[in-house]
């Protein structure tokens, strides 16, 4: 099984394009996430770069900015490649099937309102509705 969590901030705003696949046109939108961990007692960053897809890439090009707390779930790919300056470099990739916004709407950014509510996501009730 090849499945990953990680819950980090971003590091820049997500960048959106259009790509046409054999379904038609789509959205994808990319941005990176650090999360940090400590060795020896020093605080190390590891950059994850999370791709997403259609309305999911929607939404995160609507509610994520610099600064902002994601939890993302998919699979990682690893790929390796050479950078400008002749170094061997190599680029952790989460293709995302989860996005949870995890910033109030005060934090890292403007002022957005939360993402609208999937099938999924639980609905506010309250206690005078509760029949006990």
């Amino acid at each position: 099984m090849n499945k990953v969590t990680i819950i980090g901030n971003l590091t820049d705003d997500p960048e959106s394009r259009t790509v046409n696949t054999a379904n038609g046109s789509q959205n994808v939108c990319n941005f990176t996430v650090a999360t940090n961990r400590y060795v020896r007692g020093q605080k190390r960053a590891t950059f994850f770069r999370i791709s997403c897809w259609g309305k999911q890439a929607e939404n995160a090009m609507k509610y994520l900015l610099r600064g902002r707390k994601v939890a993302v779930t998919g699979p990682v790919e690893a790929s390796a490649y050479i950078a400008q300056d002749g170094s061997a470099r190599a680029r952790l990739e989460v293709h995302a099937e989860e996005i949870e916004y995890l910033s109030s709407r005060q934090e890292g950014g403007t002022q957005a309102p939360p993402p609208p509510a999937g099938p999924d996501d639980f609905t506010e009730v309250d206690d005078d509705e509760l029949p006990f």
